[in-house]
């Protein structure tokens, strides 16, 4: 039947304090099953096996893992749309696709012991955050093939709380079922969650004064100091999630209420930690690229997906007492760095920069260009209104002291604009920050 089995749970986090022994046998006894279950239901994953030399009787526990072969971004690409599929479709119950920028897009599917398992993690990612079913959450990820919207809205009703199915855009609309149902949080980009309370401020909404208490926020890399930007204006306490629609969607990892890195919720997603140029597994606390394998996932398995996001794993444990681990907070993917005379930057390095500076909104944008056979960056960021239409030599004070701050930052001068308040567009999902117009 394609239907699941909804179970609200009074323990709403019981699987974040098992023991390390009883969660290092779970992992590898998941671990053997899922390897063999791939092996006999995946072509492409057996015939990868069978070129690198590995059986599925060489898989004993979870420290074997890293005989198996990597898997990526390309290969959904290249078995569009439903060659990695590990079940037949009258088994599938729901399809999801990324919104990939070139190309076909990536192709996800899930049966009904899927979902299950995606509002289970997405219910304890709401726990995480100190939410229950008393509260009444907003759901501003866009809906449809994007995970966002579904994933957070089943969790929600997992948890057995009040769901607001707003969907992404209508700023207005967003503000006004804020206000009048009196949301107590809100699920979305933070840079969209900027635009909201921009436009709160706009109409004389002061989100501090609502009943607003939680805002969990993902689907872009985001800093400490839009955080703090964002706590300070709204309000409200900002939790980090982390997912991915190759690996389930929302809810492979989340912050607590300590905010000092995100669980991964690795009875389900096996963290490696690896060197993104040699593939070599590095120890826990070394940074690297995330490598995550799906131990329960039945309609498309993933073993050893490579994220392309960096970070580390935390070996202290954590204060709140969950024995799952934790992985850093991403503000850096090995593929969104840019190369600029032979320096390599992140958007993310920029941004810090930029949020360390009084007057500065949350609101730029990088444009890359080529001049007399030199690359050259241009950053352009919205200043606040007072600012902007303050005197000339106060303008010029803050341009300087930009320039200085993403200089030290990242080791290269940068062309710095000013740009009046709402000159950059606004992003109602994920925010474009990097322009390139380079010749390519």
């Amino acid at each position: 039947m394609k239907t699941g089995t909804l179970q609200i749970n009074d323990n709403l986090s019981a699987g974040d304090y098992v023991s390390l022994d009883y969660l290092r046998e779970l992992q590898s006894a998941r671990l053997r099953s899922i390897v063999k279950y791939t092996y006999d239901r995946v072509g492409y994953f057996r015939s990868r096996m069978d070129e690198n030399g590995v059986r599925v009787e060489d898989i004993h526990d979870i420290s074997d893992l890293h005989k198996l072969p990597f898997s990526q971004k390309t290969d959904l690409r290249d078995n569009y749309p439903f060659g990695l599929f590990a079940v037949p479709m009258s088994e599938v119950v729901r399809v999801h696709a990324s919104s990939g920028t070139t190309g076909k897009p990536i192709v996800v599917a899930y049966t009904a012991e899927d979902l299950v398992t995606w509002q289970e993690v997405m219910r304890r990612a709401f726990a995480s955050c100190g939410l229950t079913r008393n509260d009444i959450i907003q759901v501003a990820f866009g809906y449809g093939l994007f995970t966002g919207g579904l994933g957070a809205h089943y969790g929600v009703e997992a948890l057995g709380a009040t769901v607001i199915p707003s969907g992404g855009g209508n700023t207005q609309r967003q503000v006004m079922l804020m206000k009048d149902f009196g949301t107590t949080a809100i699920c979305c980009t933070p840079s969209y969650f900027n635009h909201i309370t921009e436009y709160g401020q706009s109409v004389g909404i002061d989100l501090r004064e609502l009943p607003i208490r939680v805002g969990v926020f993902g689907a872009e890399p985001w800093t400490q100091e839009m955080r703090a930007r964002i706590e300070q204006n709204a309000g409200i306490k900002a939790y980090d999630i982390y997912g991915l629609s190759e690996i389930i969607g929302p809810g492979v990892a989340i912050e607590c209420s300590e905010h000092d890195g995100l669980h991964i919720f690795e009875d389900h997603f096996y963290p490696e930690i690896i060197d993104p140029d040699t593939g070599k597994v590095l120890p826990d606390g070394e940074t690297g690229e995330l490598v995550i394998t799906t131990l329960t996932k039945k309609a498309m398995p993933m073993i050893r997906y490579r994220t392309r996001d960096i970070t580390r794993i935390i070996t202290e444990p954590c204060a709140c007492g969950r024995s799952i681990r934790r992985i850093a907070r991403i503000s850096t993917r090995s593929d969104d760095m840019f190369i600029i005379r032979g320096v390599n930057v992140f958007p993310s390095q920029i941004e810090a920069a930029l949020l360390s500076v009084d007057g500065t909104l949350p609101h730029y944008q990088i444009v890359l260009y080529r001049e007399r056979g030199m690359d050259n960056i241009e950053v352009d960021v919205e200043i606040s209104e007072n600012l902007f239409s303050d005197q000339v030599r106060a303008v010029e004070n803050l341009q300087k002291q930009l320039s200085h701050a993403i200089e030290s930052t990242i080791g290269l001068r940068v062309l710095l604009k000013l740009v009046a308040p709402g000159a950059i567009t606004r992003s109602e999902g994920k925010a474009k920050r990097v322009f390139d117009h380079r010749e390519k």
